[in-house]
């Protein structure tokens, strides 16, 4: 059976953080991300320990639920509990791991129907709408790795697919700060690195994002403040959207700050 393009795209993602990390010396594993209190070693157990997580949704469903109901409410408690174990391990050890992880989540899903539905944090997800939630969380932390190290990536594969996810969970910034979701819907018109327009959502809606592919991920990723991409709104919604734009459940963090990545 072919897999399909999201699955063989997490793959190539997955690679990317391989080809960042494989060889660091110590000195590299423990250097410093943009993430305060996180290293490179953290970026990586934070990958493997979600990636673990994801392979339990697919392959043992009832087991993911049973653990997932016995989480803390305190959102960062979880983050480092699960980080925990891979973060005691020797560096080599957990790039092991990590490339074990990633491995098995590729495993389960080739064996599982992109549209079929498995549990996840808050409401069951199609395995595809999951594919693309590992690729957006090995976009944002691939890029603190490569922030940490001095190194200017280029743009992720399947990066169609992160932008999709984005605008699948546009609302979640308005959740994670407590705001109503409003009312409207956002277009959204970015530029892929090829120079191909993507348009996502509706085409009549006056509240529109435009500018690069990548910098939407950055901006919904948190991974570069508004300021220093090159987005545009048009509406009041859409404007207020890039202040808040999240892509993932839980705090907002600090995120990053305006000139931090002035010149990237």
């Amino acid at each position: 059976m072919t897999k399909p393009d999201i699955y063989l795209q997490l793959t190539a993602a997955g690679e990317g953080i391989d080809r960042l990390v494989a060889g660091l010396d110590a000195s590299g594993w423990t250097r410093v991300t943009p993430a305060p209190g996180w290293t490179v070693a953290h970026q990586v157990a934070h990958l493997t320990a979600t990636f673990q997580l994801a392979e339990l949704s697919v392959r043992a469903p009832e087991k993911f639920e049973k653990l997932t109901a016995g989480l803390s409410p305190n959102f960062d408690a979880n983050v480092r509990h699960a980080m925990a174990p891979h973060l005691a391990e020797p560096h080599d050890v957990l790039f092991r791991r990590w490339q074990a992880q990633r491995t098995a989540v590729d495993e389960a899903l080739a064996a599982t129907p992109p549209s079929q539905p498995v549990p996840w944090l808050v409401r069951p997800l199609p395995a595809a709408v999951l594919a693309a939630a590992g690729m957006m969380e090995i976009f944002a932390h691939g890029q603190d790795i490569a922030d940490a190290l001095g190194v200017r990536r280029e743009p992720p594969p399947g990066l169609r697919h992160t932008v999709e996810f984005i605008t699948r969970t546009w609302d979640f910034g308005y959740q994670a700060r407590g705001i109503a979701t409003p009312g409207v819907q956002l277009r959204f018109e970015v530029t892929a690195p090829d120079g191909e327009i993507w348009g996502l959502g509706p085409a009549d809606s006056d509240e529109r994002i435009t500018g690069p592919a990548v910098d939407l991920c950055l901006l919904a990723t948190r991974r570069r403040h508004r300021a220093d991409l090159a987005l545009a709104a048009s509406g009041a919604e859409a404007d207020r959207w890039l202040d808040i734009a999240q892509a993932y459940r839980g705090p907002a963090g600090e995120g990053r700050t305006p000139g931090q990545f002035a010149a990237a």
